[in-house]
């Protein structure tokens, strides 16, 4: 009696993250008393949906222009979700930006005349009456996830550095984006106080299932990062 033959089956390949954010051949130059200097040539890669990337690199490297070049590129291509980002003009690029994009910088720029509440509610109340949600009490809420429930009504001024860089924080995620972009958001704290910063800024990533994108020159910082990548391995150019 012939025996009956196991089959292999192939398994299902396993399914790819989702890429919510893809840069090709992006460069950015600006102009010089001796012509122009090009800080980023053919710049190119990919953040998955959900993923927190650090792109590393020394103080002057081109991080930060990086960063700047995803608003008005020289040349090249943005996507994101698959919308050409880099063909938008005018009033649409400024509300894509507003509804998909939240940004943290290492200056916190809040405004000192409002309480932190008002901080993080500023972004989104030229359209308030428009959206469906409370935006007061979304900002408070918030306020409440970084650590700041008590600190509701106070101005900057009465806030440490560290506090202002959690309003900051919370001011970026008021409009619940897909993508959050940080530019040394540690910059300006103590070693212990931005990494106690960049933790909660993960935490909230998580929980939000935001996309995150960070620069820094900090490895350790980096480190927290599902994926690192120097910034010299994506540009032949840097300044």
């Amino acid at each position: 009696m012939d025996q009956e033959q196991d089959t292999v089956q192939d398994e299902p390949p396993e399914e790819q993250p989702e890429s919510l954010l893809r840069i090709e051949q992006l460069s950015k130059s600006y102009a010089v008393p001796t012509g122009r200097l090009q800080v980023l040539q053919t710049v190119s890669f990919q953040v998955q949906s959900g993923e927190f990337l650090a792109i590393t690199g020394p103080s002057g490297s081109g991080k930060t222009t990086l960063l700047g070049a995803l608003d008005s590129p020289d040349s090249g291509e943005i996507w994101l979700n698959e919308i050409a980002v880099h063909r938008l003009r005018g009033p649409a690029a400024a509300d894509f930006r507003r509804q998909q994009v939240g940004f943290v910088f290492q200056l916190y720029y809040l405004l000192p005349n409002l309480t932190a509440l008002e901080n993080v509610m500023a972004p989104l109340l030229p359209s308030r009456r428009k959206l469906g949600f409370d935006l007061r009490q979304r900002a408070k809420e918030l306020l409440e996830r970084v650590g700041l429930g008590d600190r509701l009504g106070h101005p900057p001024a009465r806030l440490s550095g560290g506090e202002q860089q959690r309003v900051a924080i919370a001011r970026a995620l008021i409009n619940s984006p897909q993508l959050v972009l940080a530019d040394e958001p540690t910059g300006n704290l103590d070693p212990a106080t931005g990494m106690e910063v960049l933790e909660v800024l993960r935490e909230l990533q998580r929980r939000g299932r935001q996309t995150l994108l960070l620069v820094t020159h900090d490895p350790e910082l980096a480190a927290l990062a599902d994926k690192h990548i120097p910034l010299e391995q994506l540009s032949r150019v840097g300044a």
